[in-house]
């Protein structure tokens, strides 16, 4: 077991099935990005921080950083998705946004990609 799935096995079961899909679609769109804990958080890095995941009290926090969220604001607003500069909630009542995870995961691989090749 990785240092993140330590984390998500630590969390209540409540948080559990949402941590693990969000976990499982990092990991899928970013299979060479490294894994650890960050400031008490799941943590995928390529070229520097990539995105982070944690469980909030009643959502999964996604932290893909301001421009992350930017990148993504209008889609957040129509989805009802609660936000601010750098982070999205995706609350435990909904579905993960499957789409809208993917989408600001590439913006921040290419992000990150162009800052290695830059």
């Amino acid at each position: 077991m990785s240092v993140i799935d330590d984390y998500v096995a630590a969390q209540e079961a409540s948080h559990q099935a949402h941590l693990t899909q969000l976990v499982g679609l990092v990991r899928a769109l970013a299979p060479d990005a490294g894994e650890k804990i960050s400031w008490g958080m799941p943590t995928w890095t390529l070229h520097g921080n990539l995105v982070h995941v944690a469980a909030g009290k009643h959502h999964v926090g996604l932290y893909p950083g301001a421009d992350g969220v930017a990148h993504v604001a209008d889609a957040c607003t129509e989805l009802g998705l609660r936000h601010s500069k750098g982070a999205i909630q995706l609350p435990l009542s909904a579905p993960i946004p499957v789409e809208l995870v993917t989408r600001v995961v590439k913006f921040r691989l290419a992000q990150q990609r162009a800052k290695a090749s830059g």
